[in-house]
């Protein structure tokens, strides 16, 4: 990425940017985040190849523009490659990042010259003219005929003496393939056998002799390990071409990854990964040896999916956290190992992490890998430490964490106080993967609010052991908040300063359509009514208040915007869809279609901002942190008068 700006946006005369930020400072809110998935951003016409990226031009622009809003930081999804298939994020790989994702534009400017302009320039201009959606089928057959014609010319100025900034590129990217051989190398050769098996599946590659090796070409029995190491040279060498290809092609969007970063710590914006629960084909390809064999991770029915969520990831096998060969046990065994470099690779490319259903890490809920009715199977499933004795899976008595006198047999085996108490050490035991999170963390300078758990409706005893121990708190959906009840865990008033407070995320309908859905039905004075409370609206006002939200979306809106910001989490985030007043969820779970995982930021985000703010049609932050200081008492509030009348009076940068 190659900054155009010269300077830092908060040199470029905004007036809106120290308001919002001081406000911010004295309501205690720690992280103001911004979520957008990658492929949602906005490009600019020259570039746009129907898919967006953050590593782009437009995307360059739109980081200086959030920033300009107020927002401390950008919370990325998972970056991995998807299939045709499933484009889901959180189905990608944990190592190599989706080629889709690579900026073209800049890798036509002087100091690269791997790209052809008039090519680029003849491909955008075939692009279908809808630029508020990802153009799956035409993104990806543009991207073929750019990353083809990437690694040819790469590989012509290598063969013909190149100028020097060539040689500088070639010894980067050597130095970057060596750095990163392991996984490098493991994903490039699958690349090679899945083209080879005609894109299928690896666990249908055929029933010859040479593609059982292949399916097992990581993972081989005692008796094929010199055929498999055989067979991997023979594969690198013979395939040497396209695997330095793959390789290339990940060297630059690591090096546009870096761009992002350096135009991103000049903001003053950090950026934050995506880690994801699941594993993709890759990944389960290469490491079948370290998983267990009869179990995946699903999700229990719970109050967000009453059925259960049958995912198909694999888990990692404790068992091989560590080598059981090594005299004391204490030496890293395949998947401690595996787990290690992944998140050893997010913590080097990003400054913070999301992650994605913690449960999967401490507590997860399998089921039954062999039964052919896979809702019935995660429905009957089982925690995996907390099942010592249950008849119907006896092969999890041996990872049990939770003692028989420790369960609740009254009590649904998928239920928060299934587990009742723990010991010291075992709640250690439960928190061995998220400790390694946290200690890698702790080694990159990062703290306890640079990780964001992805706890949602659910957060079973073990779990809650586990965050209290390392001072991490939960994700609040405010749009699912339960007003009859004052003990719900969507309230934002029973948030605890760890806290994440939100509207809604990825996967919920935005805040625009759900208040639409509250007008309609008669909700909205409800709501209304619990705001006004919140927000301690003077009763003298309350009546008219009331009638106004209970009657005006845009209004109801921002009040149920400044009720994240009034306490007492101090961590804050707001996803696109509810930013510019979408209506259109991004994603729909548990549904197959077109249009998930597709909308993207309009090109023409500035002006549509400017026209829907003074409309109430699109999130108001400086009103919504108005309202939020006029909550503290008249003192304060005759303390920090101008700064209030500011940022009521604020337009936007």
């Amino acid at each position: 990425m190659t900054d155009t700006s010269g300077q830092n946006s908060n040199d470029h005369g905004n007036p809106h940017q120290p308001l919002v930020q001081e406000a911010l400072k004295l309501l205690g809110i720690n992280n103001f985040l911004f979520g957008i998935h990658d492929t949602a951003f906005p490009g600019i016409p020259e570039e746009d190849l129907g898919c967006g990226t953050p590593y782009s031009l437009g995307a360059e622009r739109f980081f200086s523009f959030i920033r300009d809003l107020g927002f401390n930081g950008i919370q990325l999804g998972p970056q991995g490659i998807t299939t045709p298939v499933n484009p889901s994020p959180y189905d990608g790989t944990q190592f190599s990042k989706n080629r889709q994702l690579l900026a073209p534009l800049p890798l036509t400017e002087l100091n690269w010259k791997l790209l052809d302009q008039d090519h680029l320039t003849d491909l955008v201009s075939q692009r279908p003219t809808d630029s508020s959606r990802v153009h799956r089928t035409f993104a990806e057959r543009a991207m073929q005929q750019i990353t083809a014609e990437i690694c040819r010319r790469y590989r012509r100025n290598r063969a013909t003496n190149s100028p020097s900034h060539f040689t500088a590129l070639q010894q980067a990217f050597a130095t970057y393939r060596l750095r990163n051989a392991d996984w490098l190398e493991r994903d490039a050769l699958f690349e090679v056998l899945q083209q080879s098996y005609g894109g299928k599946s690896w666990k249908r590659w055929g029933g010859t002799a040479v593609a059982q090796l292949d399916r097992q070409l990581f993972s081989p029995s005692p008796d094929n390990q010199d055929l498999s190491r055989k067979r991997i040279s023979a594969l690198l060498q013979h395939n040497s071409v396209t695997i330095e290809d793959y390789c290339f092609i990940q060297f630059l969007l690591a090096e546009q990854h870096q761009g992002l970063r350096t135009h991103c710590r000049r903001l003053r914006l950090k950026l934050f990964a995506d880690c994801q629960i699941g594993m993709s084909e890759r990944d389960a390809w290469f490491a079948q040896s370290f998983l267990l064999r009869e179990y995946l991770l699903g999700a229990p029915p719970s109050r967000t999916n009453p059925e259960g969520q049958p995912w198909s990831y694999p888990v990692l096998d404790p068992h091989q956290y560590f080598r059981a060969d090594c005299q004391g046990g204490r030496e890293p065994g395949p998947a401690l190992r595996f787990f290690r470099q992944r998140i050893d690779k997010l913590f080097s490319e990003f400054d913070g992490l999301r992650i994605d259903h913690p449960h999967g890490l401490i507590s997860p809920w399998v089921y039954r890998a062999d039964q052919e009715d896979s809702l019935c199977a995660v429905q009957n499933g089982a925690r995996l430490f907390a099942a010592p004795d249950l008849a119907d899976h006896p092969d999890l008595a041996g990872y049990a964490i939770a003692r028989p006198d420790q369960l609740n047999r009254q009590r649904d085996r998928f239920a928060d106080d299934w587990v009742t108490g723990l010991d010291p050490d075992q709640v250690r035991r439960y928190a061995f993967l998220f400790e390694e999170i946290m200690t890698a963390a702790q080694n990159k300078g990062c703290g306890a609010g640079d990780i964001a758990c992805e706890i949602l409706s659910t957060q079973p005893y073990p779990l809650k052991r586990v965050m209290e121990s390392f001072g991490q708190g939960r994700f609040r959906v405010t749009q699912k908040a339960d007003l009859d009840n004052r003990h719900d865990v969507y309230r934002s008033e029973n948030a605890h300063p760890e806290d994440w407070l939100m509207l809604g995320n990825h996967d919920t309908a935005p805040i625009w359509k759900m208040a639409a859905e509250w007008l309609e039905t008669g909700a909205s004075r409800k709501q209304a009514t619990y705001l006004a409370e919140r927000l301690k609206i003077p009763e003298r006002e309350r009546s008219d208040w009331v009638n106004h939200l209970s009657n005006d979306v845009g209004a109801l809106v921002q009040a149920k915007f400044a009720d994240l910001f009034v306490g007492p989490a101090r961590n804050v985030m707001v996803y696109f869809t509810d930013l510019f007043g979408l209506e259109e969820p991004f994603n729909r779970p548990g549904t197959t279609d077109e249009s998930n995982w597709s909308l993207r930021v309009s090109p023409d985000y500035k002006n549509l901002y400017r026209e829907k703010l003074p409309r109430d049609l699109i999130l108001n932050i400086p009103r919504a942190l108005a309202l939020a200081l006029r909550t503290k008492g008249e003192d304060f509030i005759s303390h920090h008068r101008q700064l209030i009348t500011g940022l009521e009076s604020s337009k936007g940068p």
